[in-house]
C-alpha cells in the first residue's frame, strides 16, 4: 500500500484537478448539447453522454496505469510505440471506416476508435527521444531533416485518410522544435508571413499587395542604401516574396480540395453559402452571441436544444458553453486552458532531461493549437477544420489521446530527477 501511495506522491495535483474539472464540464456540456426529450438520463449509454462517461471511466484507469509504469519505460520505448502507431496508421487505409468522408476510424460495436490521436502521443515521444539523444545545442540541416521526418510520416499518412485537420495539428510541433533550438525565430516569421500573405492575398487584388512590398522595399533601401549585401538580400526577399503572393491564387484554385476552399472563402465572408458551408459558422455565432454575459441557463439553450448548430458535442461544444453559461462561462473556459498551459510550460521548464522538457513542450503545442483552433473557428477566426475542444468535445479517441500525454508528462515530471 505504502509504494502504491510513493507512485502519486510527487504528482503535480493542481494539473490533475485541472484535468478533472474540465473533463466532467465537458461530459456535462455534450449531455447539453444532445439531450433529447425521449432520452433525459446522463447515464443512458446508448446515448453520446452516456458513451462519453464510459470513456470518462476508461481514461482514468489509464491515467492511473500510465503512473504507475516505470518512468524509464517511454524512453526506451519511444521508438517502439511510434513505429507501431505508424502501422496502424497504414492499416486504416486498407481496413478503416469512413465517417465524415475521412477513413480514420476502426469501429469496434458502437464505438470508433481513431488512431490519429494516439499518433500524436506516440510522435511526442519519438520527437523527445531523437532530441535527447542528440545531446547538441546547435543541430544541423542533417538532424534537423530527420526531426521534420520524425514529425512528417504521421501527418502525411493522415493526409492520406482525407483528414487534414488533423494532419495540420502536427505543423504545431514547431513550437517545440523551436524551443529546442531545431527552429529558428526567422522560420517563424517566415510561416506567419506567408499565411498572412496567403489570406491578404484572396482578399486583396494580387498587384496592389505587390505595389505594397516594392514601397515598403525601397523605403528600407534607402535606410540601409549603403550596406550592399543587406541590399541584395532584400531584394531578393522582394522578388521571392512577389513570386509567391502572384502564385497564391493558382494554389488557392489548382492545389486546395473544393471543400477546402469553400472553408476558407467562408471565413472571409460569412454569407458565403449559407445554407451550405456556412451554415455552421453563421450558427455557431448565433447561438455563442445568444447567450449574452450570463447565457441562457444550463439546458436551457434554444439554439442547441434544436440542433441548429451541427456536430454540436464534437467540433462545435464551444457553442453550448456559449449560450448556455455565456461570456462569464466562456471566461472560465478559456481561463482553466490558461492556467492549464501556463502550469504546464512551467513544468517544461524546470525539466532536468531534454527528454522530458521536449516532450513536456509536445504537449503544449498540441493543447493549445486544439484550443485555439476549435475556438477560433466557432467564432469566425480561423477556417472550420474540424478538430475537437481537448477534454470537452465527445469522443474516446481524443480523450484518451490527451490523457496519456499529460499523465506521462506527469510521470516525467515527478520522477525528473531519475532520467538524468
Amino acid at each position: 500500500m505504502k509504494r502504491q501511495l510513493d507512485l502519486f506522491k510527487d504528482i503535480d495535483k493542481t494539473v490533475v484537478v485541472l484535468y478533472l474539472v474540465m473533463v466532467l464540464m465537458g461530459w456535462f456540456n455534450i449531455f447539453a448539447a444532445e439531450i433529447t426529450e425521449s432520452n433525459r438520463s446522463i447515464f443512458d449509454i446508448s446515448q453520446s453522454y452516456g458513451k462519453q462517461l464510459l470513456w470518462i471511466i476508461t481514461a482514468f484507469i489509464l491515467g492511473a496505469t500510465v503512473l504507475m509504469i516505470d518512468v524509464k519505460f517511454y524512453p526506451t520505448f519511444s521508438y517502439l510505440i511510434y513505429g507501431l502507431l505508424a502501422v496502424i496508421l497504414v492499416g486504416v487505409l486498407f481496413f478503416g471506416t469512413e465517417i465524415n468522408a475521412s477513413k480514420s476510424w476502426f469501429r469496434i460495436g458502437g464505438f470508433a476508435i481513431q488512431p490519429a490521436e494516439f499518433a500524436k502521443y506516440a510522435t511526442a515521444l519519438a520527437l523527445a527521444k531523437f532530441i535527447g539523444d542528440a545531446k547538441t545545442r546547435t543541430p544541423g540541416w542533417g538532424l534537423r531533416l530527420k526531426a521534420f521526418a520524425i514529425i512528417g510520416l504521421p501527418a502525411v499518412l493522415i493526409i492520406l485518410q482525407n483528414d487534414m485537420g488533423t494532419a495540420l495539428v502536427f505543423g504545431s510541433l514547431l513550437f517545440a522544435l523551436y524551443r529546442s533550438g531545431y527552429v529558428g525565430t526567422s522560420l517563424l516569421i517566415v510561416a506567419a508571413t506567408a499565411i498572412f500573405l496567403f489570406i491578404l492575398t484572396l482578399v486583396i487584388n494580387e498587384f496592389i499587395i505587390i505595389g505594397i512590398l516594392a514601397g515598403i522595399t525601397l523605403v528600407a533601401a534607402f535606410v540601409i542604401r549603403k550596406k550592399r549585401h543587406e541590399l541584395l538580400q532584400l531584394f531578393g526577399l522582394f522578388i521571392i516574396l512577389s513570386v509567391y503572393v502572384y502564385t497564391v491564387d493558382y494554389a488557392f484554385e489548382n492545389l486546395l480540395q473544393p471543400h477546402q476552399k469553400l472553408r476558407i472563402e467562408v471565413l472571409i465572408d460569412e454569407e458565403v453559402d449559407l445554407r451550405g458551408a456556412g451554415y455552421n459558422l453563421h450558427q455557431s455565432k448565433i447561438a455563442i452571441g445568444s447567450g449574452g454575459f450570463w447565457g441562457k441557463g444550463y439546458l436551457q439553450g434554444t439554439q442547441t436544444k434544436y440542433n441548429f448548430v451541427p456536430e454540436q458535442g464534437t467540433d462545435f461544444i464551444f457553442c453550448t458553453i456559449g449560450e448556455e453559461w455565456g461570456f462569464a462561462g466562456s471566461f472560465v473556459l478559456v481561463g482553466l486552458f490558461l492556467w492549464l498551459l501556463i502550469r504546464l510550460v512551467n513544468m517544461a521548464e524546470r525539466q532536468r532531461s531534454t527528454f522530458s522538457r521536449v516532450f513536456g513542450y509536445c504537449v503544449v503545442s498540441f493543447m493549445f493549437f486544439h484550443f485555439a483552433i476549435n475556438i477560433g473557428m466557432t467564432i469566425g477566426l480561423v477556417p472550420v477544420i474540424g478538430i475537437p475542444l481537448p477534454f470537452f468535445s465527445y469522443g474516446g479517441s481524443s480523450l484518451w489521446g490527451f490523457t496519456f500525454m499529460l499523465f506521462t508528462f506527469l510521470k516525467l515530471d515527478s520522477r525528473r530527477l531519475d532520467l538524468l
